[in-house]
């Protein structure tokens, strides 16, 4: 998802007096306002969540086949396929 190109909608979002003024104090100077401040911690939970994934699929991966030598050469064609198929999953989602 490209935040430069992506059309904008607007999502209005209640939260306690506390937590307003929490938004508001750590929006400033870091983020020009508290909706990129929000927008960036969406952000970072995706990138979690696309971690959380990626490590299921690994564990899935490994537990499924025959036991093999694990190198360093390993796991970088490991690493490699994995970020040429993340890369085609989100070509083909348009993010």
């Amino acid at each position: 998802m490209d935040p430069k190109t992506d059309a904008m909608t607007s999502m209005n979002v209640s939260l306690p007096e506390q937590l307003r003024a929490f938004v508001t104090d750590r929006a400033a100077g870091r983020f020009g306002s508290a909706s990129e401040y929000v927008r960036e911690l969406i952000r970072e939970d995706q990138r979690r969540a696309e971690q959380e994934k990626l490590e299921a699929l690994l564990i899935q991966g490994l537990a499924s086949g025959e036991t093999i030598e694990v190198t360093p050469e390993f796991w970088e064609r490991k690493r490699q396929a994995l970020l040429a198929l993340h890369s085609r999953k989100n070509r083909k989602n348009g993010s």
